[in-house]
C-alpha cells in the first residue's frame, strides 16, 4: 500500500470512528470496530469486552481515555502475546508500540486519563453517573472526544496497514 494510500484509509477510518462516537458512545467500541471493517484483526469479542472501558473504565473517569484503550487493544490484537506463548517472552515489541500510541496521545490531548481529557475540553472534571452532570459534560465537550476517537483510529489504522515494499 502506498503512504498516499494509507493516508486516505487513515482519513476514512479517523471520519468512520469520530462518526460512531458521536451517534452511539462507547469510545474504545468505536475505535475497534472501525479498526475491524478497515483492516481486520479485532474480532466481536473483543468490541463487547472494550464496553466497560469506556469513560476512563464503568464512567469513572480515572483510568485511560476509552479510545486510548481502544486504540491499545487493537496494537495488542496484532502485536500482543498468545496465550499459547505466554512462557515465550515478553513480546517486547508490542509493549514499544503502546508506549508509543500513549505518548502520542498525551502529546497531542494533554492527557491519558478520562479526567485529564475533561479537564483539557471543557475545563472542568464530571460525575458521568449523575445524569445532569452527564448532560453537562455532552453539551460542553462537544465534537472533541469524537475527534480523539478518530484520532487514536486514524493512528492505529495506519500503523497496521501493510506497508509497501516497492521503491
Amino acid at each position: 500500500m502506498s503512504s498516499e494510500q494509507e493516508k486516505t484509509l487513515g482519513e476514512q477510518a479517523y471520519e468512520k470512528a469520530k462518526q460512531y462516537e458521536l451517534d452511539y458512545g462507547a469510545c474504545p467500541q468505536c475505535v475497534l470496530a472501525t479498526v475491524q471493517e478497515t483492516v481486520g484483526i479485532v474480532d466481536d469479542q473483543t468490541i463487547k469486552a472494550a464496553h466497560g472501558l469506556s469513560g476512563g473504565g464503568g464512567l469513572v473517569g480515572e483510568g485511560l481515555c476509552g479510545a486510548l484503550t481502544g486504540g491499545l487493544l487493537a496494537l495488542g490484537a496484532k502485536h500482543g502475546r498468545d496465550r499459547e506463548n505466554f512462557d515465550k517472552g515478553r513480546y517486547m515489541n508490542n509493549f514499544k508500540k503502546a508506549s508509543e500510541l500513549t505518548a502520542r496521545f498525551r502529546e497531542e490531548f494533554g492527557g491519558v486519563t478520562c479526567k485529564e481529557l475533561q479537564q483539557q475540553f471543557t475545563g472542568r472534571t464530571y460525575n458521568m453517573w449523575d445524569a445532569g452532570e452527564y448532560k453537562a459534560f455532552d453539551d460542553a465537550r462537544g465534537k472533541q472526544c469524537a475527534h480523539a476517537t478518530g484520532t487514536v483510529t486514524r493512528w492505529v489504522v495506519e500503523a497496521l496497514v501493510p506497508k509497501s515494499t516497492a521503491t
